[in-house]
């Protein structure tokens, strides 16, 4: 039996190890509103943006702060706190794209009184799990999209809804069919799931130091919290669960607690297959 036992230990760490091939290259420099700035930093440094701490990699020897920048940054100067001082970067402008749209349910754009509580509830479950920043296994952050489909929409957009403002779009949309598999883009830990609100059947996927991914409008949902998936694992199935216009998958990336642009964090070939 302890034979036995070990074999599938061993299997186990070997198909973790193969799944984490090349996942930890660096995202793109983009250093925008909802974009990502590669900071580079001297060798055992670690460092801190906005009170929160920063993912730092290395590559070719180099030692590098990978940089979430909020939709809501103003252009300028900003920050990084080090364990040896303080580090000035650029964050350049840019401006995106505004979408409108047409909510059948009135109710998801304008809730009512008593489903705020479920919508506090929600968000409290949310944000808990965008701010977890685990150490303890590799961190990855080389993707692969998680369905088949073109992007309906690109993060970033400014939404309004019903003639109403609202919050940017914090994510990419791939439009897909109905009950079509949604999947892993890169080993981790499922942090989170849920029926929410707003997101409808969501999974969030912790790929360690503050990456965090987010999957919803799934019409189904096939892993629990505290799994450990690998690259192309089935997370679920599309579907049109909570507020929107019909079936797709809103994927969000979030780095130190800031929703970022994940075709950052994709080849060039996949973001332009997907267009």
């Amino acid at each position: 039996m302890r034979s036995l036992g070990i074999g599938r230990i061993l299997s186990t760490l070997l198909l973790f190890l193969v799944s984490m091939q090349n996942c930890w290259a660096l995202p793109k420099h983009q250093p925008v509103p909802g974009g990502v700035a590669i900071v580079p930093l001297s060798s055992g440094e670690s460092a801190t943006y906005k009170n929160l701490p920063v993912m730092v990699m290395e590559d070719e020897g180099q030692s590098f702060a990978v940089v979430g920048i909020p939709l809501s940054a103003k252009p300028g100067n900003h920050q990084l706190e080090t364990s040896s001082g303080t580090i000035r970067f650029a964050v350049n402008s840019k401006v995106y794209e505004t979408q409108r749209l047409t909510i059948k349910n009135k109710r998801k754009v304008n809730p009512l009184d008593q489903d705020m509580s479920r919508i506090r509830r929600d968000r409290a479950e949310i944000d808990a799990a965008f701010v977890n920043f685990d150490t303890n296994f590799p961190t990855a952050t080389e993707f692969t999209l998680p369905a088949i489909g073109p992007i309906s929409s690109p993060f970033g957009l400014r939404r309004i809804l019903n003639d109403q403002p609202r919050s940017p779009h914090s994510g990419l949309d791939i439009a897909a069919g109905d009950k079509e598999p949604v999947t892993a883009p890169a080993p981790g830990k499922v942090v989170a799931t849920g029926d929410y609100f707003f997101n409808g059947n969501t999974v969030l996927l912790d790929h360690g130091q503050g990456l965090i991914t987010m999957y919803c409008h799934m019409s189904r949902i096939d892993v629990k919290k505290g799994d450990t998936v690998t690259r192309n694992q089935q997370l679920g199935a599309i579907g049109q669960t909570g507020r929107v216009t019909g079936p797709h998958l809103h994927w969000s990336v979030s780095l130190n607690n800031a929703r970022v642009d994940p075709g950052l964090f994709l080849s060039e070939s996949l973001v332009d297959n997907q267009q």
